[in-house]
């Protein structure tokens, strides 16, 4: 009797274990790309990839490209040093979505980035939801207006500064079927000077479906606000 009970007992809990095996490979979500600012390090996306993996993502759908400079952000552009570590993640997430489609999540100048190369990988009819968090489409007052910027690679042609060419080739532009900024007005490095850019606030995106606002400073709209993050990713 209870060589049977404990052959019954294994049999639970060997088909317990093949269903949650399968369950975790039955979900099928586009994968997500998530990329960090200006010295940033990937790691810096902990809690949203926490938040994701609380609702079924497995790491393999996630990826984090690690790009630019850890130590001077003066040096840090949108040259092709820096783009192509983020247009190799968005082209190994698609090349491995179930979905055929991914999700690309930016911070800070990584917003930018994300969007200087989705534009050069033709990608825009690729990505499903596209979410800007403290991102600059529109430029940053203490850049300056271009071409009497900030001396600085962050701040010239192919940077953040006002008009530049790197600005007027991110702006009016699809980044996906669904596009969302997410932004604060106590930024207190996008907001340098003000928050406006020729009357919209700077972290706006041009044609996005919703904006989100949070009285949170420039990291923590990365760090704290992962449930509306994920929420986006997953509608």
């Amino acid at each position: 009797m209870f060589h049977n009970l404990l052959s019954v007992r294994r049999l639970l809990v060997a088909a317990t274990l093949a269903i949650a095996a399968v369950g975790a490979q039955a979900a099928c979500w586009d994968n997500v790309v998530l990329v960090h600012g200006n010295t940033g390090t990937p790691s810096q996306w902990n809690n949203t990839v926490s938040t994701l993996q609380s609702r079924g993502y497995l790491a393999s759908q996630l990826f984090l490209p690690s790009w630019g400079s850890k130590t001077n952000a003066a040096i840090n552009d949108h040259g092709a040093a820096n783009t192509n570590p983020v247009k190799s993640a968005m082209q190994a997430a698609l090349a491995s979505s179930c979905t055929g489609k991914i999700d690309v999540v930016g911070h800070s100048m990584g917003v930018t980035l994300a969007m200087k190369a989705i534009n050069e990988l033709g990608y825009a009819g690729k990505v499903n939801s596209f979410i800007g968090i403290a991102g600059a489409q529109h430029g940053l007052n203490s850049c300056g207006l271009y071409p009497f910027n900030v001396a600085s690679a962050t701040c010239g042609a192919n940077g953040l500064s006002i008009d530049s060419p790197l600005i007027m080739s991110v702006r009016g532009k699809r980044y996906g079927a669904k596009m969302y900024s997410i932004k604060s007005w106590i930024d207190e490095l996008v907001c340098i000077g003000s928050c406006y850019v020729y009357g919209s606030h700077t972290s706006n995106i041009d044609g996005q479906n919703i904006s989100y606002d949070f009285s949170l400073g420039h990291f923590g709209l990365m760090s704290l606000t992962t449930i509306t993050q994920a929420d986006l990713i997953m509608n």
